[in-house]
């Protein structure tokens, strides 16, 4: 297949910054239009509290951005079984709008999974054999410009949630790197494939800090921040697009305090997905107690982002 001569373009479409769990992206290179991870869910618990309203119609809002902005696309990535990343089984016309006649990229599901991520893959396989041009197992693959990681920890070595895929592209210019679910890269393995990539921007979801000290160990997140902290030592990376994970704790800029210093010392930009595209966060998750007592409502702002994202995606 011969280059076009395009500039690489990377556009969020829905993310935790704005309100909901996803890391859906489009991803334009010089042979190809890629969507990453096109999915989005929502917390079923947060405070012991269900999904409100509000966040129920953001999630509806970003449904129809992904099944919009997937017809700008010929390849599709998905780089692991965690539904913010792929659509849930039941839902037909997002699998229909965003895998019909595309080439697929996909977590091998039979290989380094945990159980569950092999009964969603396998569910998955199933679905999207059926509409995709051609499905193939990401894992250590290259496809064009495209080059996939092998299989890496959803996190730190051992996390019982499984493995991720990661993704890096090049187009001579700017070298791009998606880091999936990697958590700050707490595996090893994951830290050193970024760093022998050597990104320009690189997309990571940064540590879940909401959790340390109940579900995840004080001592994995100082591994973790150890691990991203040698990777901003070590390239020449000059944006960190961090959300996901790392966000949903209102206190996250706090508690990344020194990730936050060593990037600004270094002359690298740290940000939300959100700012990189000139915006402010709306983290709709971790205001779940004030949404549920009506004490706090964003429609105005949910709408205004939404219409915002729609215009850049049909002049992406």
């Amino acid at each position: 297949m011969s280059m076009k001569v395009v500039k690489m373009k990377f556009l969020p479409i829905a993310f935790d910054s704005i309100g909901v769990r996803s890391m859906a992206s489009l991803l334009r290179t010089p042979y190809h239009c890629i969507f990453i991870d096109p999915a989005v869910a929502l917390a079923p618990r947060r405070y012991g509290i269900p999904p409100t309203k509000l966040e129920k119609y953001a999630q509806q809002l970003a449904r129809e951005r992904i099944m919009m902005a997937a017809e700008k696309c010929d390849v599709i990535f998905v780089s692991h079984y965690h539904y913010d990343h792929h659509p849930r089984p039941h839902d037909d016309e997002m699998y229909e709008k965003i895998f019909r006649d595309k080439i697929v990229f996909a977590k091998n599901p039979n290989e380094n999974v945990n159980f569950s991520a092999k009964k969603r893959g396998y569910v998955f396989t199933k679905k999207v054999e059926r509409l995709c041009k051609k499905l193939f197992w990401a894992d250590g693959v290259i496809f064009d410009d495209v080059e996939f990681s092998p299989a890496v920890w959803h996190g730190n070595e051992n996390s019982r949630v499984g493995f991720v895929v990661m993704m890096f592209v090049s187009d001579g210019k700017v070298d791009f790197l998606y880091g999936s679910d990697a958590q700050s890269l707490g595996d090893d393995n994951a830290k050193n494939w970024v760093i022998s990539k050597n990104p320009d921007i690189m997309v990571i979801d940064g540590f879940p800090t909401n959790f340390i000290g109940w579900r995840i160990s004080q001592q994995n997140f100082d591994k973790a921040s150890a691990n991203l902290f040698e990777v901003l030592e070590k390239t020449k990376v000059k944006e960190i697009l961090m959300d996901h994970h790392a966000i949903r704790d209102l206190n996250y800029r706090e508690k990344l305090k020194p990730l936050f210093d060593l990037a600004k010392s270094k002359n690298k930009k740290l940000l939300t997905l959100a700012e990189y595209i000139g915006l402010e966060n709306l983290l709709l998750e971790g205001y779940r107690k004030e949404l549920a007592a009506e004490t706090y409502n964003p429609k105005k702002e949910i709408d205004e982002i939404h219409e915002y994202i729609v215009d850049l995606i049909e002049k992406f």
